[in-house]
């Protein structure tokens, strides 16, 4: 069966050219989203920031790089940017996965998010999605969230500096809350976000080589 990213052209360049801070992925979306608009190749319309969290702020996915095996990483929060693509696929753009970079939205749903199913609810995750141009002109961090008690930096800050708007320097909180009332974009459950994205598809190609 042919690869379904065939003939399927990257809106940004290869993982190590991109900008990428450890444990700051909504900044490094941002910037992923910046590219995009700048390079104007796709228009920016296709492209959604998409932060995953829960109420709980703890939220499993697989084939992470802080990953262990088969095991899971449990995040407060991940950022991934979602391309849907006037092609038969939809791609997921995510600089901290072991998977493709662009990963086919099957590929990534069935390895990364796998199903809500089997676990606890405490850890089902849900969905902010927010059209990269907005992101571009919302998002504000003045990255204290990544500050200890102490005022020490937990992870080393990005080299540029912080991401702000006109309103705001900092509103991290608003996109990672899965309160519908609060902040930007719509929020939908982990099982809508894959019906509604997802080929729908039998998952029968592999990863092979990658």
């Amino acid at each position: 069966m042919a690869r379904p990213e065939a003939g399927y052209e990257a809106a940004v360049p290869p993982r190590p050219a991109c900008t990428y801070s450890s444990c700051y992925c909504e900044e490094n979306v941002w910037k992923l989203c910046d590219y995009i608009r700048s390079q104007d190749r796709y228009p920016l319309e296709e492209f959604y920031a998409v932060f995953i969290s829960n109420d709980k702020r703890m939220i499993p996915l697989w084939k992470q790089k802080s990953g262990h095996g088969d095991e899971p990483v449990v995040w407060d929060y991940h950022v991934i940017l979602l391309h849907l693509s006037s092609g038969e696929q939809n791609f997921i753009y995510d600089l901290d996965t072991v998977l493709p970079f662009p990963c086919p939205f099957d590929v990534y749903s069935v390895e990364a998010f796998r199903l809500d199913d089997s676990l606890h609810p405490e850890f089902h995750r849900k969905i902010r999605m927010i059209r990269a141009d907005l992101y571009l002109k919302t998002f504000a961090s003045d990255r204290s969230h990544m500050k200890d008690a102490n005022g020490k930096w937990q992870k080393p800050p990005p080299p540029y500096p912080c991401i702000e708007t006109a309103d705001s320097k900092m509103n991290l909180d608003d996109f990672i809350s899965m309160n519908p009332e609060v902040g930007w974009g719509s929020v939908l459950s982990l099982s809508d976000f894959v019906h509604r994205f997802g080929s729908q598809t039998d998952y029968s190609y592999s990863l092979e080589g990658q």
